[in-house]
């Protein structure tokens, strides 16, 4: 009797976790950076770091969480046609709330190519504060940046000092 009311609670428990998950179902289109530096390592023939910031519109969001723009910091680490990027994104809502975004992801420099990153929230601002999540954007090169599908999960959880 007393695993079935254990199993019946971690049901609970769990329905009641996946019920506080929101969707997160934005699509974005990035120009290219406008600010850029480009610098040789050195240590073997087109080894490359590259740091660039630049701005993002929203053309689309249809998840629970309304974003409109944003800015991008991102680090690129490219080595021939092959590069891994990390960066920041912060994110504006319709309401002007920030949330911000960690990622990171691979790709070849070859503009046919599709594009992926994996993300999660680090923080918000505003009602947002407290919130966590996760996802994946899928990309492709535009003629002057970069458009981007982003889908994910997220929840609010308890903010600090509350």
């Amino acid at each position: 009797m007393r695993k079935l009311l254990l199993i019946a609670l971690s049901l609970l428990v769990s329905g009641a976790v996946a019920m506080a998950q929101s969707k997160i179902d934005t699509k974005w289109h990035c120009p290219k950076a406008t600010t850029e530096h480009k610098l040789d390592v050195g240590d073997v023939p087109d080894h490359i770091y590259w740091i660039g910031q630049g701005t993002c519109e929203a053309t689309s969001s249809e998840g629970d969480l309304k974003e409109k723009n944003g800015t991008f910091t991102e680090f690129h680490d490219a080595w021939k046609a092959k590069f891994n990027f990390h960066g920041y994104y912060i994110a504006t809502t319709d309401d002007g709330d920030k949330v911000s975004y960690m990622y990171e992801g691979s790709a070849t420099s070859d503009a046919t190519k599709p594009l992926a990153n994996k993300w999660k929230i680090v923080s918000g601002t505003g009602k947002h504060k407290g919130i966590k999540g996760s996802g994946t954007c899928a990309g492709k090169a535009s003629g002057d940046g970069f458009d981007w599908e982003c889908t994910g999960k997220y929840s609010m959880g308890m903010a600090k000092g509350k």
